[in-house]
């Protein structure tokens, strides 16, 4: 089956109607939790990766966990046949409450599955999209950049050589605009 009939076949209502539940959460870049879900699954898309329903449907949940904790993961679960392991997937790239943020990176660098790295992947390449320095600290920004080259490219290697590609772009990009604004 060839990508347009996988995408035609695929059933994403029930996870966009769940993912609406980020509508008010709030990005510190502007917008809302929502928008970041989608243009992850836009990213996946971008990258022709349509063969995978689970890891597409996780892409619109991928936050909601964290930022809804009292999210009631049976009614994912039962969403569909498919429900279980979408809720598998969103929970392995949850950030535990007990984690730190490198112990989390960690984790799912060392024991992700395929699909675990690849929606982490495509998290950051929306999050470093989104990473100006009009809504982050110089500081901060340099961190991001740093905890990426250490934890996310080597996922990416794992998993997508042309996100490694992205990634170190963006990586660059976001470098040079500090350095040019004498950071």
């Amino acid at each position: 089956m060839n990508d347009l009939e996988l995408l035609k076949n695929l059933v994403l209502a029930p996870y966009i109607l769940k993912a609406t539940a980020l509508v008010g959460v709030s990005r510190k870049v502007g917008g809302n939790q929502f928008r970041h879900s989608f243009a992850t699954l836009g990213i996946l898309l971008d990258y022709h990766l349509v063969h995978d329903p689970v890891l597409l449907k996780a892409s619109l949940l991928h936050d909601l966990f964290e930022e809804l904790p009292e999210t009631e993961l049976d009614e994912i679960r039962n969403i569909d046949h498919e429900g279980p392991q979408v809720v598998d997937l969103v929970l392995e790239v949850t950030r535990l409450p007990h984690e730190t943020k490198a112990g989390y990176l960690t984790r799912v660098l060392e024991k992700g599955s395929h699909n675990a790295l690849l929606l982490k992947c495509a998290d950051r390449i929306s999050n470093l999209t989104d990473l100006h320095r009009d809504s982050h600290e110089p500081a901060k920004i340099l961190s991001y950049l740093e905890q990426t080259e250490q934890y996310i490219l080597p996922m990416a290697s794992k998993v997508n050589q042309d996100m490694v590609t992205e990634l170190t772009d963006l990586v660059a990009r976001r470098r040079n605009i500090l350095l040019n604004a004498g950071f």
